[in-house]
């Protein structure tokens, strides 16, 4: 039977290198969260969703859940995903065999994603950077505490070491091979 390892966390975590370290490893298919993101997948007012208890079965990607459901007919041992909120969305919750939540503090990942997006165009990228910790200080931490709670009360694995991702990578592998049939 196919094993979903669904890895979460808040942007800038580490989740899509830790996807890809692992779906090398185990030579498996992998999907994307982002890649599955359209204009109707997050509610317009972030903010007013937080605010009336963010509830995370209301971002939507249902090409990720048709694509899941795919390759999961395709029958292969694991699949890894990168799945922001672990078993949270009911839209893919039961598909996915075990969650680890990679915990990095919030500090880091912030300067992940400015770093991230000062490697675009340097106009571009500065103004990427100006309009997300804007709203990073008006909401998005926030929103980010609460999803990365949310996510850890139903998690199989908490990786909350600061460390390489071959490490971590590692340290999921060698779980996956104690704690997974």
């Amino acid at each position: 039977m196919t094993k979903v390892i669904a890895i979460s966390g808040a942007s800038g975590a580490g989740k899509k290198s830790v996807v890809k370290a692992l779906s090398d490893y185990f030579s498996c298919p992998s999907l994307y969260f982002d890649d599955h993101v359209d204009g109707n997948s997050y509610p317009t007012n972030m903010k007013a969703w937080f605010e009336n208890g963010a509830h995370l079965s209301e971002i939507n990607t249902p090409t990720m859940a048709a694509s899941l459901r795919d390759l999961l007919a395709q029958q292969p041992d694991y699949i890894v995903v990168e799945e922001p909120f672990g078993r949270e969305r009911q839209s893919i919750a039961s598909m996915i065999s075990h969650v680890v939540l990679l915990d990095t503090p919030l500090e880091i990942c912030l300067c992940r994603v400015i770093k991230r997006n000062l490697c675009r165009n340097s106009v571009d990228g500065l103004n990427s950077v100006q309009s997300y910790l804007s709203q990073y200080e008006d909401h998005l931490r926030d929103i980010y505490i609460e999803t990365v709670n949310q996510v850890r009360s139903r998690s199989d694995m908490i990786v909350s070491e600061i460390q390489p991702v071959s490490a971590c990578a590692d340290a999921i592998t060698n779980w996956l091979k104690i704690n997974v049939n």
